[in-house]
């Protein structure tokens, strides 16, 4: 076909572009859909974390999931807290772990042997029968632990000791203890002090007395005064080489005997057997004529050489 003719000196407009095809539906940028098993073009392999959103760091604002081979972390039941076991689930066991069973009982470890009698801590003391092999007399029911071979039987105090001691108020329910091994006294929770007698002696009140070496001898002794009921105090005096336990309620005072020191009858617990006690009576003829009084009606008085004591406690029995 003949080309048409064009007016002398008219431009010549050069041919249009070919028009490219349509591209595919879903494929961005045209061309033909990637092969199979590969990612499409501008896509991110599968698994590999995708393009980060507009304005943000790569890496931040994708939500992860779990390592493979891990199950996402389920959330508590409701009413429950967070990091508390299922019902069902065995609780989960701390790997780093706190002290042992053995760290928090460590203070609380018998302490070492060697002596005859050793204080456990302020409210038990220990006795080895098999130092010196001599017995031991103790009050009934005092014991509460004992290791070895350990024979406990009654002490009576015969038909004279039953009448001194009711009648004087100082009798005491002993048990003698014999054998090849350690024994634990303890009374009410009461506190323990060990008293060792070399030659010298020691006043004490029967109910403060908790154990004490057979050794040892033991009498009732009589404190004159006037104006109490019947007359006079009693209280046990042990003597000779031995030790004795004696319980307080409470921590004692242990105070030196001067000519001023006075004590309430009913808190005195012991003193040296070298000391002179008076008692002191507060009752007085007024008392009689105006009702009532201060309730200290009977003291001790103690006098005696420097190097006395008296034992004090916070309590009145």
């Amino acid at each position: 076909m003949a080309a048409p003719l064009v007016p002398p000196g008219t431009p010549m407009t050069p041919p249009a572009a070919p028009v490219p095809p349509p591209s595919a539906p879903g494929i961005p940028g045209g061309g033909h859909p990637a092969p199979y098993g590969h990612p499409a073009p501008g896509h991110a392999p599968y698994g590999a974390p995708g393009q980060a959103p507009y304005g943000g760091a790569p890496g931040h604002g994708v939500p992860q999931g779990p390592p493979p081979g891990q199950f996402p972390p389920q959330a508590a039941p409701y009413g429950q807290a967070p990091g508390m076991p299922h019902p069902g689930q065995a609780p989960v066991v701390p790997q780093d772990g706190g002290p042992g069973l053995g760290v928090v009982l460590e203070k609380y470890k018998e302490a070492p042997t060697g002596q005859r009698w050793t204080l456990q801590n302020s409210k038990l003391v220990r006795v080895d029968l098999g130092i010196d092999g001599q017995p031991v007399l103790a009050r009934q029911g005092s014991m509460v632990l004992y290791q070895g071979k350990v024979d406990f039987n009654y002490k009576g105090a015969g038909l004279r000791g039953r009448l001194v001691g009711n009648a004087t108020g100082q009798e005491m329910q002993l048990m003698r203890c014999t054998g090849q091994g350690q024994v634990f006294f303890a009374e009410d929770s009461t506190h323990i002090h060990p008293v060792e007698l070399q030659g010298d002696a020691l006043c004490v009140s029967a109910d403060s007395v908790l154990a004490f070496d057979e050794s040892l001898q033991h009498e009732v002794r009589r404190v004159e005064g006037h104006g109490i009921p019947g007359g006079a105090l009693f209280t046990l005096q042990f003597q000779g080489t031995g030790t004795v336990v004696i319980k307080t309620h409470g921590t004692p005072v242990v105070l030196p005997v001067t000519p001023t020191t006075f004590a309430d009858a009913n808190a005195v617990v012991a003193w040296s057997a070298a000391a002179q006690v008076i008692v002191s009576s507060q009752v007085s003829m007024r008392r009689h004529a105006y009702p009532g009084h201060s309730g200290e009606s009977v003291n001790l008085q103690f006098r005696g050489a420097p190097g006395n004591f008296i034992v004090v406690q916070p309590y009145e029995v």
